[in-house]
């Protein structure tokens, strides 16, 4: 797990973390949904097909919307049957309603995600409702997609600040999130859209959670690293036992409703993080490294993952 032939990162763990974390590897829909330039599909497909081969065993594939709204993915159609039959590797697809979920399921596809806000401001600017409206519609999307056999994950966006609103309280993400698990979401994502939170106010989300009778293991953390906090807040979540973590290959991506929010939290660096606490993640990063360079180099760019470029200057 360590890179190759250097022994690093020495592994020294730490009391009360959990031997294994999944990595939701969202690159492929939530990275590259906020490039300026359309990847095209096939590079999109080797994209997702060498983030399996260095382990992630859940890769976001796509994203069902509108290609009005998004059209970095407006290629849904050509890209999900080219990767869906890859072995052993969950390839959740975001839709927005049930034209979205009819279009995923003509495809094949066997886990969702919904896409709700925290704030009215954010529901309004990313899905022109409000929260209400929002939840409103995605009931239908997710009872349908349970009846189906789906797994069906709910994102949160804006549980820790909120560009326009400023601060969120902590019980108005526990409602949305409430009402996202009632009406039978499998997993929820607590985002931080705008990279805003800290380590005690992941806590206290946390602990607010589960006085609702939220399960943990229902629980994953997607950070966004604007003012360097990303890695902190998640091992916060770790101490609390989490053990799910959104994450994006060499920190791609941000969100294109919301101006403030620079790239996710890079794989590379969560990997480094995780393997020198001696917690398993299945990810070989040698190759996730190799793969993130790759497409740094389609997109004609450096990546912002500190350990990717630590690791390929060593290689120079």
């Amino acid at each position: 797990m360590s890179v190759p032939g250097s022994g690093l990162p020495m592994v020294v763990p730490a009391p009360g973390l959990p031997a294994r974390v999944r990595i939701h590897e969202v690159g492929p829909r939530d990275g590259l949904q906020n490039e300026k330039t359309t990847v095209p599909t096939e590079v999109k497909a080797e994209f997702i097909r060498r983030l399996a081969g260095a382990g992630l065993t859940t890769v976001e594939a796509t994203s069902f919307v509108h290609p009005k709204w998004v059209p970095q993915l407006a290629d849904a159609e050509a890209l999900f049957p080219q990767v869906r039959d890859l072995q052993g590797v969950h390839l959740p697809v975001l839709v927005p309603n049930a034209r979205g979920l009819e279009r995923a399921l003509a495809l094949g596809a066997d886990r969702i995600a919904v896409f709700a806000s925290a704030t009215e401001s954010f529901a309004k600017a990313n899905l022109n409702r409000t929260v209400e409206e929002s939840l409103a519609i995605f009931e239908p999307v997710v009872a349908r997609a349970k009846d189906e056999g789906l797994h069906v994950r709910g994102y949160v966006s804006m549980c820790f600040g909120d560009p326009w609103e400023g601060p969120v309280p902590v019980q108005q993400v526990v409602g949305v999130c409430r009402a996202l698990l009632d009406m039978g979401c499998d997993e929820l994502s607590l985002g931080d859209t705008i990279g805003v939170a800290t380590p005690g106010h992941v806590r206290e989300l946390l602990a607010a959670l589960t006085e609702r009778q939220v399960p943990v293991s229902a629980l994953g953390v997607h950070f966004h690293d604007t003012y360097g906090q990303a890695l902190a807040n998640t091992l916060a979540a770790l101490q609390y036992g989490v053990t799910t973590v959104d994450a994006s290959a060499g920190g791609l991506g941000g969100c294109p409703y919301a101006k403030s929010a620079t790239g996710n939290l890079a794989t590379e660096d969560l990997v480094w993080m995780l393997h020198g606490l001696g917690i398993d993640t299945g990810v070989d990063l040698g190759r996730l490294v190799a793969t993130s360079e790759w497409m740094a180099d389609r997109l004609g760019r450096p990546s912002p993952s500190r350990t990717l470029r630590a690791l390929s200057h060593k290689e120079q």
